[in-house]
């Protein structure tokens, strides 16, 4: 059992920064590949970013990819989303989610972070 939780998220203009944080319990995160998605009002949620177990791999949806870094650090089971040129359109709530498989899809992902608002004014 693995238990997320997020953290980071906010109010910021266009073009600012954010960096969202998600902390994970136990002591088996480096064996979960991570994940980042978003749901913004009145849509499904969207693939953002993913990280593999190590770090070694990282993939990104075409809509974010130039302008946010996923990172983790194992030794402190914590995984990072570093969104940098924010637009107005990236106004969503962000879920981190941890799975045993490198993936964009959702379906592979058991366990999910509560979410943490971010919101991008023009």
């Amino acid at each position: 059992q693995v238990q997320l939780v997020g953290s980071g998220g906010g109010l910021v203009r266009a073009g600012g920064s954010l960096r969202l944080s998600c902390a994970a319990s136990g002591r088996t995160f480096s064996t979960y590949a991570m994940g980042w998605f978003r749901q913004a009002p009145g849509k499904e949620r969207e693939f953002v970013g993913a990280i593999s177990r190590y770090g070694d791999r990282t993939s990104y949806a075409d809509s974010v990819k130039g302008r946010f870094t996923v990172s983790r650090d194992n030794a402190k089971n914590t995984v990072y989303l570093q969104m940098n040129s924010l637009k107005p359109e990236d106004t969503a709530v962000y879920y981190c989610a941890a799975g045993p498989i490198y993936s964009s899809s959702t379906m592979s992902y058991v366990y999910w972070g509560q979410g943490t608002q971010v919101t991008v004014s023009s």
